[in-house]
């Protein structure tokens, strides 16, 4: 077979590091010899050459454009002078074809080829497919490019060559992955907050060098000496490559503790003595706002789990209560809402609209919506915590109001629908897009699509009053009288072929009385109970083995804090305290109200004792409501609750 490989020819390569996307005009003149010494012994890859010829300063782009040259240029010397005076017109018809055409007509003069002539347009076209397109951008395309890779494929795009390494290190594209990753996920976000590590993040390249550094143990001096040196990036570089496993296997470790029930429990005491009992809570990463049946609100730090500030004011049980980044706002069974605020604990406002126990509050977006006892629901303007005015009362309801949510749309406050299914009085729910998911004294859970009013599942193993409920997109966290909370499977619970048996997911007893709230997040359920504790049981930070699974009770100690909202609890003896929503008295009312907005709310079980298939109605404001079929009189239930806390409080 004859040769094909050039005996002389003069070219330009790329010169320097390869990888700085900078190609130096250079002659090189390849002799026949030379190649040959490149050339493996075997006829494979008649253009394979190695580091003595062409150095690796110069492989990569500019070898698959030298290749590719030296091939057309030894073969235009062996071609006819009638092709050549052709070969023009021929290429203009060609380009003037569609892409289709062209390539069809290619492989039409392939099919006609010899197998030599097939290999020596395979030498052609393999340097040319196989260039390192990434070293031939300038550094900073290059860097936007990998910039899009997940870690996986930037960990193995660190071993192609040292082009890709540098571009990768110098360009800090494990930091960027990092932060990109903290702005679009929540769990990212929380891992990083909650260990410190947002400190290397979102900041100038000459403040991660000093953090780093200092992270490093390295004194003042040196740290400044290294600024701005190959050394700083390559050690910025190992910092945030080394950190991205760090927080991953937080995430996998605190997804494997959600399962198993792995955590850490802190406690708070409230010390309400003589009246115990936390009815309202709310926390974020720096307190805890909780609400006391002794009229008070405490602020609790979350650093110390100590109390920092005491708002008084009301003369009734503190039933509800929600806060921003401006006021604390609370209701209580003194009928009145207050106004605090939230960085003084300055009492703002006083609103009187009530003529009995404010049981539930929700505000956002310069709106509020209060429910009561008196059986009604007030929709509020809030133009400045000092001027907040009633926009609408709804008064359709036959019975008190325990609870309310609503989203964005409350303009029109029209009936719905009303959703019928709960055998028993509806004593909490929650509400978010199309799903409400509501618990009552009938011991179950249901979920409830409220555009088309249809009960999507009911969900069973509280022994007792399910008492609050909260659910994100991965859980449904419920608390009962029975003192339990239980964490469910949201995506199996709207599966309606998922066994029940996989939706529990994990059982946490610790509580020695009943759940009266909990809210949670991605890292921690904060839940409190009539054993005048808060509990906060923290998932990221595991401690071995978890005590407090099913069938392992174990007594509170002394010295916890609990704090929850209870809008209605059983323990009130007098009318003017939060009122009960024991087991017999919530036997019976299941009717819930949508108003379209939707704000969802449900009637005080207290008022409706022993009735049976109470609807649940959809309205437009979206109030979900328990409506009894038997009015029953207010003396006799005051009487019969204050009979039940007396009797309750004897046997604890």
């Amino acid at each position: 077979m004859r040769s094909h490989h050039p005996k002389a020819v003069e070219g330009v390569c790329a010169g320097g590091d390869i990888g700085r996307g900078e190609r130096r005009k250079t002659p090189i003149n390849v002799t026949m010899s030379t190649m040959n010494n490149a050339l493996p012994n075997s006829q494979g890859d008649h253009y394979g050459c190695s580091d003595e010829v062409i150095p690796e300063s110069v492989q990569g782009e500019s070898t698959a454009e030298l290749m590719a040259d030296l091939s057309l240029r030894e073969r235009e010397k062996n071609l006819s002078a009638a092709y050549l005076n052709e070969r023009q017109s021929v290429l203009e018809k060609f380009v003037s074809w569609t892409d289709q055409d062209q390539v069809d007509f290619v492989k039409t003069l392939i099919r006609s080829m010899c197998h030599d002539q097939h290999g020596q347009i395979d030498a052609y076209l393999k340097p040319i497919l196989q260039r390192d397109f990434i070293a031939f951008l300038p550094d900073r395309l290059a860097r936007y490019v990998l910039s899009f890779l997940d870690a996986r494929w930037l960990n193995s795009s660190e071993k192609v060559s040292r082009t890709w390494r540098r571009i990768i290190s110098h360009g800090k594209l494990w930091r960027r992955l990092i932060e990109r990753n903290v702005q679009t996920d929540p769990v990212w976000k929380g891992v990083v907050d909650k260990r410190g590590w947002r400190n290397f993040l979102f900041v100038s390249k000459e403040k991660a060098h000093t953090l780093i550094f200092q992270e490093l143990g390295y004194s003042p001096n040196v740290i400044e000496q290294l600024r701005n040196t190959v050394d700083s990036l390559e050690a910025q570089h190992h910092f945030y490559r080394n950190l991205y496993p760090k927080i991953n296997r937080d995430i996998e470790s605190l997804k494997s503790n959600w399962q198993n029930g792995r955590h850490v429990l802190s406690r708070i005491t409230c010390h309400s003595e003589p009246s115990r009992g936390v009815y309202c809570l709310q926390y974020d990463d720096d307190k805890i706002i909780s609400g006391l049946r002794d009229h008070t609100i405490k602020i609790w730090q979350r650093k110390d789990l100590q109390c920092s500030k005491t708002l008084r004011g009301h003369t009734g049980s503190v039933l509800c209560l929600q806060y921003d980044d401006r006021v604390i706002i609370s209701g209580s069974s003194d009928t009145t809402v207050r106004v605090w605020d939230v960085h003084t604990g300055e009492l703002l406002h006083t609103l009187m609209h009530h003529v009995e126990a404010v049981l539930h509050l929700r505000f956002q977006n310069g709106m509020m919506v209060t429910c009561s006892k008196d059986r009604s629901i007030a929709v509020w303007g809030m133009i400045s915590p000092r001027e907040i005015n009633v926009r609408r009362v709804l008064v359709a309801h036959r019975a008190a109001v325990n609870v309310v949510d609503f989203d964005s749309n409350t303009d029109t406050c029209e009936f719905v629908r009303t959703m019928i299914g709960h055998r028993r009085g509806i004593a909490c729910l929650q509400y978010h897009d199309r799903l409400v998911v509501s618990g009552s004294s009938d011991n179950t859970i249901r979920l409830w699509d409220i555009e088309i009013g249809a009960c999507l599942r009911v969900l069973e193993g509280h022994e007792q009053l399910v008492r609050c409920i909260r659910f994100d997109s991965k859980r449904i966290v419920s608390g009962a009288y029975d003192g339990r909370i239980k964490v469910w499977d949201l995506q199996a619970a709207m599966n309606p072929r998922s066994p029940p048996d996989n939706i529990c997911l994990l059982t946490l007893v610790e509580h020695t009385g009943r759940v009266f709230r909990l809210q949670f997040d991605e890292f921690q359920i904060v839940s409190s109970s009539h054993d005048d504790t808060i509990l906060i049981w923290d998932f990221l930070e595991p401690q071995p083995e978890s005590h407090a699974l099913e069938g392992t009770l174990q007594p509170t100690a002394a010295g916890s804090a609990a704090v929850l909202s209870a809008d209605n609890e059983v323990e009130a003896p007098n009318v003017d305290e939060a009122p009960q929503i024991g087991q017999q008295n919530l036997e019976d009312s299941e009717n819930v109200q949508a108003y379209d907005g939707y704000l969802i709310s449900d009637d005080d079980v207290d008022d409706v004792i022993r009735q049976r298939q109470v609807p649940m109605e959809i309205v437009e404001l979206g109030v979900v409501n328990e409506r009894d079929r038997e009015d029953e009189s207010p003396s006799e239930n005051d009487g019969e609750y204050e009979r039940r806390h007396r009797d309750a409080d004897a046997r604890n």
